[in-house]
């Protein structure tokens, strides 16, 4: 954490140290306490990255996102001051018709505005001991983004509602895996779509006191998060620093439209923080071809990205992918499959050649229930990021039903994986008390090792120890009921709920937020649509 933290503290303190004893006691009735020294506010990863491709290889995809930028362009619809802005910065403009204009990029044009672009930002969270670092050796989880319907063994498949949203805040702020609570973790469809923003957002602020991400349905809403912000952490704490994020996607292949772009530059000229990427599937708005929707991606990605430099150099931004194969057959896309796989692994390659964060993959799975394929699919795309060098990963907790549902199951189990990966990228420490020459030694050939001194120092931390998991022998599983995970899954997150205990906020901030949401609410009408 930087000294801006000690010196820019907001006025509204969460109670983080009552908080964190709490979350502290949940932990240890609900998982191993060895794994507690694990917990952090976000990952420093001790492990490298995976380069996949060579420099050559590399060298031809940005060419060919270059060509892409030079010869095809981005198509620019209902959005003059985001024209002018690129116009500005010296992109051939041409006018296609009405609002819609056609905008090219000289080769290295893009590279150009992107260099003032922060390789790494802190988002500041209510709780300061929550807050993150994106960007370099840092990776942050939040749970999955956008799903209309959710899902749970006992009521199956159903539209989201506000209660649902609420319920996944609570189990996301009840992890201690995941470091952030998200976004538009499932849509509240019981409420009206003009409004349904405020009340996500101001269940964020009252449920969790981690970092979390803005509306960004429309530029009016994106304010509404800001001016909420404001509320909860003061307006000259926002001036100063970056505490929300819009997940902003552009609409493939290669457009721009005003809404995204003005929602971008809400956040933008606000020094808010911004997450950029296409929805790429492949052969319906992307090539099949892996190496071609990454070319695209990146393309996609960095005319985007550049508009948050250009209106207020040195913002907040990440550079994003979502890679998505297709069956053919069906044309249902696909999730959790090698190929997305490999690109995610070049996007990483590419970002750290343009020194951005990066956002790409997640937990992701088509499965319709918490099963073997869903997990079999989550990990391959999960790896994928973590191996990739991934730095902000939405979707680790919860994504089922190829995105059109969060499944309340899933998100135990993959919570659950992010614990193990807090091990796995944590790496392998080698020193004279690793190597463990005097566990050997004490007690010498034949003799069993668990009394020895070094397991007694060690066995509390030694081991990734699953919370979830069942370990113990077939025949102790078959006595008590036969219990698979999905049901195990199922009792979990009910038990999390019981014990849920909101952060405190302060009576003030909370009466704040919750004047300012109806003041909102009662000034337009209802909007289903």
């Amino acid at each position: 954490m930087t000294d801006s933290l000690t010196l820019d503290t907001p006025p509204a303190r969460s109670g983080g140290e009552r908080r964190r004893k709490g979350r502290a006691r949940q932990s240890r009735s609900a998982t191993p306490g060895q794994n507690l020294h694990l917990r952090t506010p976000y990952i420093t990863r001790r492990i490298p990255s995976y380069d996949l491709l060579s420099e050559d290889a590399l060298a031809r995809i940005e060419a060919t996102a270059e060509r892409i930028l030079a010869e095809i362009g981005i198509e620019l619809r209902e959005d003059a001051e985001a024209m002018v802005l690129y116009r500005d910065a010296g992109a051939e403009v041409q006018h296609i018709s009405g609002e819609s204009w056609r905008i090219r990029f000289a080769p290295g044009m893009l590279r150009e505005v992107l260099r003032t672009a922060p390789a790494r930002f802190t988002q500041h969270a209510r709780n300061l001991a929550n807050t993150v670092e994106i960007g370099g050796d840092a990776m942050v989880f939040a749970p999955a983004y956008g799903s209309p319907f959710v899902m749970d063994l006992d009521h199956g498949r159903r539209y989201g509602t506000i209660a649902d949203f609420e319920n996944l805040i609570r189990l996301a702020q009840s992890s201690p895996w995941l470091h952030h609570s998200g976004g538009t973790i499932c849509e509240p469809t019981d409420l009206p779509v003009n409004k349904r923003h405020l009340d996500m957002v101001h269940a964020h602020m009252r449920l969790s006191d981690r970092a979390f991400l803005g509306s960004i349905t429309a530029p009016e809403r994106a304010a509404d998060s800001i001016e909420m912000c404001r509320i909860l952490f003061g307006a000259e704490f926002v001036a100063r620093n970056c505490v929300i994020m819009g997940n902003f996607n552009t609409t493939s292949p290669l457009v721009l439209d005003g809404v995204t772009t003005a929602g971008i530059r809400t956040y933008a000229g606000a020094g808010q923080g911004s997450i950029h990427l296409p929805f790429l599937l492949g052969g319906a708005v992307s090539p099949l071809t892996m190496a071609g929707a990454v070319a695209q991606c990146l393309a996609e990605s960095m005319a985007s990205c550049a508009l948050t430099q250009l209106v207020r150099p040195g913002a907040p931004v990440v550079l994003g992918a979502f890679l998505s194969s297709m069956s053919l057959r069906s044309g249902s896309p696909t999730f959790g499959t090698p190929e997305p796989a490999l690109g995610s692994l070049v996007m990483g390659q590419l970002a750290r050649r343009l020194n951005l964060p990066l956002r790409c993959a997640g937990n992701f799975a088509t499965s319709k229930a918490p099963d073997g394929q869903a997990m079999q699919q989550a990990m391959m795309s999960m790896m994928s990021a973590v191996q990739g060098g991934a730095n902000f990963i939405l979707h680790a907790a919860g994504f089922a039903d190829g995105l059109l549902s969060m499944s309340y199951e899933k998100m135990i189990m993959d919570m659950d994986m992010c614990g193990a990966l807090h091990a796995y990228l944590a790496g392998l420490e080698v020193s004279e008390d690793t190597l463990a020459f005097e566990a050997l030694g004490q007690n010498g050939p034949g003799a069993h090792l668990f009394g020895t001194d070094h397991t007694l120092r060690h066995y509390e931390t030694a081991y990734w120890d699953s919370g979830f998991n069942d370990d113990r022998t077939y025949e102790t599983w078959s006595e008590t009921g036969s219990v698979d995970a999905s049901a195990r899954a199922n009792q979990r997150w009910k038990e999390v709920l019981a014990q849920y205990e909101p952060p405190p906020m302060e009576a003030g901030v909370a009466e704040a937020l919750a004047d300012f949401v109806a003041r909102r609410k009662a000034a337009m009408p209802d909007a289903w649509y």
